[in-house]
């Protein structure tokens, strides 16, 4: 691959100063979000799974989920970061080979979480560090920028608390992750304390009670990135529940409301 994503994603990730990371499920949704001003995509590991027929946190093989990125890394101009989940490996080797290959893929970048998935549970901290240095070396072994973003997940899923979440992000930005990422925290304050304990970008996601939060707040609190996650994917399929039922029952006006422009939305947003 002669073209290098890496250095335009990187310098996106200032803190105080958040780009929006929008979630694209398909080749579609990615060129209508970089027709409509997108600085970058990111895939989503729910979003694609929906498009599977499976639910959130279904398991997804490494390799389907790597050729669902380099479909989206093909759809538009943009760089991609990868939501790869848990890395798909529990053993630091597995998680490097899966940063090697995100590479090949055409990803800017990817994000690792500390979960032992399917299940909700974190790795201990010890293998939760030495995954992210594996994941680490083999960014920084590539032959081109990727920009590694190393997750805590266990507030979100209840595994452990802030306080657990912040000694993670300190030992995962030692060990080498440029970018941080503790998925909803309890409140704002946590989202301030996760971008106190680094000098390095933080992501936050913009979801659930964090879906009111305004990109000046996020700004005012140190966030360099904000992503999306699959609450576009999942606002879809709630258009798809509302005007499906009422379709079905009889009531065709929800389908009055449907987008106009589709068609040049998908040209404009495609890779030259």
């Amino acid at each position: 691959m002669t073209h290098d994503p890496g250095p335009a994603f990187r310098a996106l990730h200032v803190p105080g100063n958040p780009f929006v990371l929008v979630n694209a499920w398909d080749a579609g949704s990615a060129r209508v979000l970089a027709a409509l001003g997108a600085q970058a995509i990111g895939t989503t590991s729910a979003g694609f799974a929906f498009t599977l027929g499976r639910p959130d946190g279904a398991r997804i093989h490494r390799d389907d989920a790597l050729a669902h990125a380099a479909d989206l890394v093909a759809a538009t101009p943009l760089p991609v970061s990868g939501d790869l989940e848990n890395g798909y490996a529990e053993a630091p080797d597995g998680v490097a080979e899966t940063v090697r290959r995100a590479c090949e893929a055409g990803l800017a970048g990817a994000s690792i979480e500390d979960i032992d998935l399917p299940g909700a549970e974190a790795y201990g901290f010890e293998l939760a560090v030495e995954r992210v240095r594996a994941a680490a070396a083999a960014a920084r072994a590539l032959p081109r920028d990727f920009v590694l973003v190393a997750r805590a997940d266990g507030v979100m899923t209840g595994a452990y608390g802030m306080e657990e979440a912040l000694r993670r992000i300190r030992a995962f930005d030692a060990a080498g992750a440029d970018c941080l990422y503790v998925p909803l925290p309890p409140d704002m304050e946590g989202v301030r304390a996760v971008c106190a304990a680094t000098a390095k970008p933080v992501n936050a996601l913009a979801a659930g009670a964090f879906a009111g939060i305004s990109r000046a707040e996020f700004a005012a609190a140190g966030v360099a990135r904000i992503s999306l996650g699959s609450a576009l994917a999942r606002v879809t399929h709630a258009a798809l529940v509302e005007a499906g039922q009422a379709a079905i029952g009889g009531d065709f006006r929800p389908l009055g409301r449907g987008a106009r422009g589709i068609d040049a939305w998908l040209a404009a947003g495609a890779r030259p």
